[in-house]
């Protein structure tokens, strides 16, 4: 049998740290944090990764783990948290995973390092990145090389696939065809139960995310990005490219005004968060709890314990 595992879902705003602490200190459990950008240090703000006061007590893990010069994959944060939340099984105590990164928390719940692909992955920028600098042909011989198979199926204008494949092929050594075959075969690591928070009413959330990014910038978003590029941090990083610390780059370099910096920053998280629901959507196990136009955090836990008694967690 695999171990009972929750995992707390859904988009940017939504709620997702708070529910996660109520249900630690309920059952006895500890936070396991599924955020692509989180593991970084020195970037509380901008991630919203909880303080400790906002703990409230409950130990926290994968938050602030990474130096922002490295680059993770879906299957470097694997690897790092499976042996984490395994320690928190052995200790008698109930892994609750909170985050918004759809690709990580599916790697970690089947238990591999097999990559799903995700426009938020560090390798798919990568790709991205060197196919914008280099075009498409190189990428393409490379492909040859290590996957011949795939790339004398694919055109050189599908563009998409191609980075797809060598995406699978960099971040798993395998081929795109060995790879999803033998993705198929692994039964899960963990029997997760899956509990997503959404709103009702696309406007509120829109609202509740204008509002968070507003309450960064006066928290000091500019100040944090300033630091980072101080420590020697390079622009170019994964960790400067994500949505609050990019914008707020050019702020500092002349770019943009502050007020250009914050509605792209508010742009850019209304349309991540439209992502992550249509990455979550793909998910039929997700139990979900509709926010009106305030969020009931009591009501979500009454209705949270009535999902995880049906399954067996009490």
């Amino acid at each position: 049998m695999a171990p009972k595992i929750v995992c707390v879902v859904g988009p940017t705003a939504c709620g997702k740290t708070t529910l996660g602490i109520l249900l630690a200190k309920k059952y006895n459990g500890e936070v396991v944090s599924v955020d692509s950008m989180q593991i970084y240090r020195g970037m509380t703000i901008g991630t919203a990764a909880p303080t400790e006061e906002e703990m409230e007590g409950i130990p926290h893990h994968m938050i602030a783990v990474a130096d922002p010069a490295e680059q993770w994959s879906v299957a470097r944060y694997a690897q790092e948290a499976i042996p984490v939340i395994d320690d928190i099984l052995e200790r008698g105590k109930l892994p609750i995973l909170v985050g918004g990164t759809g690709l990580w928390l599916d790697a970690v719940v089947k238990g591999n390092n097999f990559a799903g692909g995700s426009a938020e992955d560090p390798m798919r920028a990568q790709l991205q990145r060197e196919f914008e600098e280099q075009g498409i042909e190189p990428l393409l011989e490379e492909l040859r090389q290590v996957d011949p198979v795939s790339a004398e199926k694919l055109h050189p204008a599908d563009t998409k696939r191609i980075l797809r494949a060598l995406e699978v092929y960099r971040t798993t050594g395998m081929t795109i065809t060995a790879h999803n075959e033998a993705t198929k075969r692994i039964p899960p690591r963990y029997d997760a139960v899956w509990i997503g928070l959404r709103f009702q009413e696309r406007d509120d959330m829109r609202a509740l995310i204008d509002l968070r990014v507003d309450k960064m910038v006066d928290a000091g978003l500019l100040q944090e990005v300033q630091q980072l590029l101080q420590s020697g941090i390079p622009k170019e990083s994964t960790a400067l490219q994500a949505i609050g610390y990019k914008e707020f780059t050019g702020v500092l370099e002349g770019e943009k005004t502050t007020d250009q910096a914050l509605e792209e920053v508010k742009l850019r998280s209304r349309q991540y968060a439209k992502r992550q629901l249509t990455w979550l959507r793909r998910n039929p196990e997700i139990h979900w709890i509709e926010w009106k136009k305030e969020r009931d955090f009591v009501k979500a836990l009454q209705n949270s314990t009535e999902i995880l008694s049906a399954h067996g967690i009490g």
